[in-house]
């Protein structure tokens, strides 16, 4: 079928909630080296929140469009391309550029200050882009190129995550289940810390082993109860900020904590006799590169993992769905085209 000669997506031209709103431009033609995505959804993440609030401090070229993590069809490819054909489904990766090892300065971000996703046709460098995973709805696969892949990262790539091993996951948003849906895959058991009491049942329902609750004031003393006085061997710590002390009194000697979210601020507070005392590997973990999505893809599709989506709206739900986002969610939260 035919696409339309014009393109909807959500811009921004001053930064602000207030500001979103859906334009029409033409339809781009892919030049050397592009593909022309017809997107079928767009996987929301808190960053993208940042974004349309401030920008995140980060040069933006307004109108700016946000929005990081694609799923769709390739409906158009420039001169040059042979990674994929018309007709095939393609998820992007959120680091344009980066494809294995070290990212480089000529590295982009999607979705700021790179090209956003929230539109009904994206066009994007064929290198910056990873075919979907055959067992996945186009809705499913748009979690994984920010959420999946930063959970994966941590664990699989940089983590060498094993079988027998212990995870203690702060909260149950993307990436969080993302985390236990893998130490489950690679036969490790997932410990959960929540400050919801009624997403409990949900994450025992998921494979957790444990759940734990945040305001109980000697969780991390369970941990170290619940793994023989050992403690955890890896943690996705998603709040940072003063909650990083805690996770070093729950983590094994020479474990690793991995940094990935900052609800509790931008700066880290933590001991130094913890860290140190206890030999502790602490790691950033920044998205991951293209390669690693490409394992995460293959292991999925092995696996049969589902994704966990909380909610689905509409192209033009996107503020309803950015309130839900900012509630909280269980899940993902990714709008459809």
């Amino acid at each position: 079928m035919q696409e339309p000669d014009t393109l909807r997506r959500w811009q921004l031209p001053r930064l602000g909630r207030t500001h979103l709103a859906q334009t029409e431009a033409p339809m781009p033609t892919p030049g050397a080296g592009q593909i022309l995505v017809k997107v079928g959804a767009v996987a929301l993440n808190y960053r993208d929140l940042l974004m349309i609030r401030d920008g995140m401090g980060m040069p933006l070229d307004l109108p700016f469009t946000p929005g990081s993590d694609m799923a769709g069809t390739v409906v158009a490819a420039g001169p040059g391309v042979t990674r994929f054909a018309v007709g095939d489904r393609v998820i992007n990766t959120f680091w344009g550029g980066w494809i294995d090892s070290h990212w480089h300065a000529d590295t982009t971000l999607l979705g700021g200050p790179g090209p956003g996703m929230l539109a009904s046709h994206v066009l994007i460098d064929a290198a910056w882009a990873v075919a979907a995973p055959t067992t996945l709805s186009l809705a499913e696969a748009s979690t994984l190129p920010c959420a999946g892949l930063t959970a994966w990262f941590a664990l699989a790539e940089t983590g060498g995550l094993r079988a027998g091993e212990t995870v203690l996951i702060h909260g149950t948003g993307g990436v969080a289940l993302f985390g236990l849906q893998i130490a489950r895959l690679h036969g490790a058991q997932a410990i959960v810390v929540t400050g919801s009491e009624d997403k409990r049942a949900q994450a025992l329902a998921l494979g957790a082993t444990h759940v734990l609750a945040r305001d109980d004031g000697d969780w991390p003393a369970e941990v170290r109860r619940l793994t023989p006085g050992r403690g955890a061997d890896h943690v996705l710590e998603l709040a940072s900020g003063p909650h990083l002390d805690r996770s070093l009194q729950a983590v094994k000697q020479g474990g690793r904590v991995s940094i990935i979210g900052m609800l509790g601020g931008e700066t880290l507070g933590a001991s130094f006799y913890a860290m140190v005392l206890g030999r502790v590997t602490v790691q950033g973990i920044g998205v991951g590169h293209r390669r690693a999505l490409e394992d995460l893809v293959r292991a999925v599709d092995a696996n049969a993992l589902k994704p966990v989506i909380a909610a689905r709206y509409g192209f033009d739900a996107l503020p309803a769905a950015l309130d839900h986002l900012e509630r909280g969610a269980f899940g993902k939260v990714v709008v459809t085209l």
